[in-house]
C-alpha cells in the first residue's frame, strides 16, 4: 500500500509498505477513503516532536471501511464505514476509567505520532470498540472526518477546559481549523463577545462569517492589545484561547487576561515560552493545557447529525492521495492559499 512518512526533519514522502495485519482480538484493520493534514503534522515535520521514529507513516484522522476485525470487536462489523478518532482507548485503565483517554496506558495519541497513522490506504486500529465511531446518516464522509480531531480538541481544551459562560468576553488567538472549531462550539455557551485574531485577513473574514463578533489582525501584537483593551473597558478576556503554539501568541494571551480569566493553551508548542508569573500570580487567573480526549465526541456526533453544527464550512481544498505532497505544500503555505481543512481522498490511488 502507499503512505505518506515522515523521513526526518523537514522530509516526508510517499513510500509503499505492506498491508498492516492484526496484532491483537481487540484490533481492526480500516481501509481509508478519506483523511487529511493536521497542524500537529507540520510540528512532526519540523522537528518538534522527536519521539516519532523515521519511517512513520502520518496522520490521525479519517474516515473508512472496516476490512477486518478481530475476534474481541464487539461494536464493529466488516463493511462498517467509521470515523478512527485521533485518540486511542483501551477502556479499562486507570486513565481511561477518568476519561482522560489521551493517557491512555495503551493507546492515548499514537496514530501517527508512535504507530504508522491515517495517510495511508490502510491503517491498524487498536482497541477498535473504543477508538472508532458509526457515521450518523445525515453526516457526510468529509465532515465526519473533522469529527476525528478538530472538533473535539477545539470545545474540550478551548471551550470546556476554558469554562466559557454565557455573557462572557472571549477571544481566540489564532484562526486555523483547531481555532475556528473552538469558535464554532463556543457559542454553545452564548459568550457575550468573541473576539478572533490572527494574521491573515482571509481567516478573519471567515471567523466573522463563523459568528465572531470582533476580529483583530495581530501582525503588531501591542496595536491588538490596545484595541481588546478598548473593546473590554480596559478590563481585559475572560477567556483567552491559544490556537497557535508559539511564544508571541502565548504572550498575548497573556497580556490580555482579565482578573479571575483562564487562558486555555490549544496550540502544539515547539519551544518554551515565558510565563509572566510575577504578574499574573495577583490576577487569580488559571491556565489549562492538554491533549483532546475526544470523551465529546458523541455529543458532537448527535450535534452534527441534528444540523446545529455544520464541519463541512471548515474544508476548502480537496485532493487526491496521488496529490499528497502537493496538499501538504498548499497546507503549510495556508495563509496564501485560502486553505483551512484540506480533504485527501483515496478513491483513486
Amino acid at each position: 500500500m502507499k503512505t505518506l512518512s515522515y523521513i526526518e526533519p523537514g522530509k516526508i514522502d510517499v513510500l509503499e509498505k505492506d498491508i498492516p495485519k492484526l496484532s491483537a482480538d481487540t484490533d481492526a484493520i480500516v481501509r481509508l477513503v478519506k483523511t487529511t493534514i493536521c497542524g500537529t503534522d507540520l510540528h512532526i515535520i519540523a522537528g518538534h516532536t522527536p519521539e516519532v521514529p523515521e519511517g512513520l507513516t502520518l496522520g490521525h484522522e479519517g474516515v473508512g471501511v472496516i476490512e477486518q476485525i478481530g475476534d474481541s470487536v464487539n461494536n464493529f462489523k466488516v463493511g462498517d464505514k467509521v470515523i478512527i478518532s485521533c485518540i486511542t482507548a483501551c477502556g479499562h485503565c486507570d486513565y481511561c476509567k477518568r476519561q482522560m483517554y489521551s493517557h491512555c496506558a495503551d493507546g492515548g495519541w499514537n496514530l501517527g505520532h508512535l504507530i504508522d497513522g491515517t495517510q495511508a490506504e490502510y491503517v491498524r486500529i487498536h482497541h477498535a470498540d473504543n477508538s472508532l465511531y458509526h457515521i450518523p446518516k445525515n453526516i457526510t464522509d468529509e465532515g465526519a472526518v473533522m469529527l476525528s480531531d478538530i472538533l473535539p480538541t477545539g470545545f474540550e481544551i478551548g471551550v470546556l477546559d476554558g469554562h466559557v459562560q454565557p455573557g462572557q468576553t472571549i477571544a481566540l488567538v489564532g484562526a486555523g481549523p483547531v481555532g475556528l472549531s473552538a469558535l464554532l462550539t463556543a457559542q454553545f455557551f452564548s459568550p457575550a463577545t468573541i473576539i478572533v485574531m490572527d494574521l491573515d485577513d482571509n481567516r478573519l473574514q471567515v471567523a466573522k462569517e463563523f459568528g465572531a463578533t470582533h476580529v483583530i489582525n495581530s501582525a503588531n501584537k501591542e496595536d491588538a492589545i490596545k484595541q481588546i483593551m478598548e473593546i473590554t473597558n480596559n478590563v481585559g478576556v475572560d477567556v483567552a484561547m491559544e490556537a497557535v503554539g508559539y511564544p508571541t501568541t502565548f504572550d498575548l494571551c497573556q497580556q490580555i487576561i482579565a482578573p479571575g480569566g483562564h487562558i486555555s493553551n490549544l496550540g502544539v508548542h515547539g519551544e518554551p515560552v515565558t510565563f509572566e508569573l510575577n504578574k499574573l500570580w495577583i490576577k487569580n487567573i488559571s491556565l489549562s493545557t492538554g491533549l483532546v480526549n475526544t470523551s465529546s465526541t458523541p455529543m458532537l456526533l448527535k450535534t452534527v447529525n441534528a444540523g446545529k453544527l455544520e464541519p463541512n464550512e471548515l474544508i476548502t481544498h480537496h485532493f487526491n492521495f496521488n496529490q499528497i505532497l502537493e496538499a501538504y505544500d498548499i497546507f503549510k503555505h495556508a495563509d496564501d492559499n485560502k486553505a483551512l481543512k484540506l480533504i485527501i481522498s483515496f478513491d483513486e490511488v
